[in-house]
Formats: C-alpha cells, structure tokens, sequence
C-alpha cells in the first residue's frame, strides 16, 4: 500500500511573525550601528577640528625624553582637552605618537589638536639665537655661552682639558687645545640647550667646514694638515678687517713659512701675553719669549689664537700669489695695509704710517 503523504507541521501564527519580522530587526540593528559609528566619527572629527580650550597665547613645553602620553596627560590637567582618546587615535593613526620633539612651543591662536600635534612633530619650537662673532677666542665664547639667559652652564669651573673631554674624547686625548676648534656663526636652538650642547655643534660645524675647505686647497702649501690650516686661518683671522686683504694677508705667511722666515705678526704676541696684555704691545713684549711669540720662535704657533671664519680658512688654503713679504697697518681707519715685497720698501711703510699715527694722536 501506498504510504500516507506525511503533512508539514502547523507554524503558530506568533512564528510566522517572527520570521517575517527578522530582517527587519537585523536593518535596525546595522542602522543603529552606523547612527552610532557616523555619531562617533563627527565627535572625532569635530573634536579635531575644534580649538583647544583656554585663551591665546598657548606654550607648551616638551623636555627631553617626554612621552606623548605625559603631553596627553598635561593637556588635559590644563583642561585644554576633556579626553584624550581622540588625540591618541589621531596620534596613533597618523604614526605622531612617537615622533614629538622637544622644545617651547608658542601658538598666537589656539591650535585644534590636529594642528597641535602636526607642530610638535615638526620641531618648529621657540628659537633662540647666539652670535659668535669671527675673531673671537674659546674663553670669549665660553663666557658669552654663561651669560646668555637661555643657555644653562654645566661647564663652569672646568679646565680647557676637561671641556675638550666633553666636546670630542679623541681629540682632548690628542693634545687638542679648545682654542680656534668652533665654528664662529649666528646659531638658533630652543629652550633647555646646555653650553656642552652648543659647543658640539659649533665644534662639528668647524670640523665640516674645515674639511670642505682643505678638500679645495692650492697646490704646494707651506701647511700640511687641516689642523695647521686652523692655525694660519686664525692668525690672518686677527691680521685684517678688511675682507679682500684675507688672501694677500695669507700669501705673505705663506712666502715667510716657505722661506723660513719668522712670521713677525703682533696678534700671536698678544695672544702669548694672555692677562697681561693691557692692551698697548711694546717693544719688551715683542722680545718676550712665549710659545706664541713670533718674532722669536720660527713657523706656526702651537694652536690657533682664535676662532676663525671660512673666508679666513679658504683664504690660508688658497692664498694669492705675488712677492710681498711685509705689510703694515695704514692707520686710516680702514683696517687695510700696506704691503712690500722688499725690507727696505717695508722700513719706509713703516715710518710713513708710524709718523700719519703719531700726527693722528
């Protein structure tokens, strides 16, 4: 016999409404899901775009070693922000989180926190800036180091040595005097720099700058190291204020170191004297014999007598040529000179000017 046809089971009413009603519900479900992402994402945005709490101007120092979660911690301590996790989402998004730099950070206008971080990861912090002029010796630029307002001493009461040490261990343990080893600029740094700070980049910008120079150096030169370059660059440094003299100035060492001839120059004197120099050189203080002294002791000076530009080192690396051996101030006020080629010529320069001095007094 035939098997009866077996009848589906009756669906209650209730479930027929059930089942039809369930896509419905997943809708309002994935509805409220995006109502809440979309809400969640104009928070953010807006609370990116939106101006830090408080009023102009705002500084914000970063130190040393700070972590973005100490910066998130002193916004909010400042009730600059209420919540920190819209910046750490945009901080940690946008790969900021760790690449704040430290420095004072001033905003004429309240940032929104997008611009606020863009800045500190940009380093644009407050700058301050320190001349060095040409000409200057190391103890010059050490004290003007301890008496800017915005660069702390952490070298106070330490030796020359001592200080070469800190700067470059390899080149204190040479021997090497601070004297004429940085670089003499304009230089802009931020808040917390210590005098150590700024005398290493000094140092390694002399260093740079010297190396590019002796790359570029004439033939056939009485010096033979970059560091006797230094020496020579320092002493025509001292010799003339007056810029196009700097070659000629270098061409009469040169032709005297060639010769073996003393270079007779009157700063390297002075520099021997130290304190007690009283600022008139006599005909005694020339025949005082120092390691500096010039009209007594043949060649260079042990080190260099001052901080030194490039134009003063390109200019002892490439001097002019010519047969001057001699040159004496002129005393008009333009810190040029006069230059001879022969001792006679010179002994007549020099009672010329000596007698225009001597009226001009």
């Amino acid at each position: 016999e035939a098997a009866a046809p077996q009848k589906r089971p009756a669906v209650p009413p209730r479930a027929h409404k059930t089942l039809a009603a369930a896509p419905y519900v997943a809708l309002a479900v994935m509805l409220c899901v995006i109502a809440v992402l979309a809400w969640r994402s104009y928070i953010y945005h807006s609370f990116l775009a939106t101006p830090l709490r408080g009023e102009p101007p705002l500084e914000i120092t970063i130190r040393p070693g700070d972590s973005y979660a100490a910066l998130a911690a002193a916004l909010v301590k400042r009730r600059l922000i209420d919540e920190p996790k819209y910046l750490r989402r945009y901080a940690q998004t946008h790969g900021l989180d760790r690449r704040i730099k430290a420095g004072k950070y001033r905003f004429n206008e309240m940032p929104n926190p997008a611009t606020l971080m863009e800045t500190l990861v940009s380093g644009r912090a407050i700058q301050h800036r320190h001349t060095v002029p040409e000409g200057w010796t190391f103890r010059q630029m050490l004290d003007s180091l301890h008496q800017h307002p915005q660069i702390k001493n952490t070298l106070g009461g330490l030796t020359n040595a001592e200080i070469m040490r800190r700067v470059d261990a390899a080149a204190a343990a040479a021997g090497r005097h601070p004297e004429g080893m940085f670089y003499p600029d304009t230089y802009l740094f931020p808040d917390g720099q210590t005098d150590i700070d700024f005398l290493r980049r000094a140092y390694t910008d002399m260093q740079n700058v010297l190396s590019r120079e002796w790359r570029n150096r004439a033939a056939d030169l009485a010096i033979k190291t970059p560091y006797q370059a230094l020496i020579l660059a320092s002493i025509v440094e001292k010799e003339t204020g007056a810029a196009h003299e700097r070659p000629i100035i270098a061409g009469v060492f040169t032709r005297r170191l060639q010769k073996n001839m003393r270079l007779q120059t009157d700063p390297t004197v002075i520099y021997g004297l130290g304190d007690a120099f009283d600022g008139n050189l006599r005909r005694r203080d020339l025949r005082r014999d120092t390691p500096y002294n010039t009209y007594t002791r043949k060649g260079l000076p042990p080190t260099p007598i001052a901080l030194p530009g490039r134009a003063a080192i390109r200019a002892a690396l490439n001097p002019a040529a010519g047969d001057e051996l001699f040159f004496v101030a002129k005393g008009d006020g333009t810190g040029t000179h006069h230059f001879s080629a022969t001792a006679k010529e010179h002994n007549r320069a020099v009672v010329k000017y000596q007698i225009r001095r001597r009226r001009k007094k």
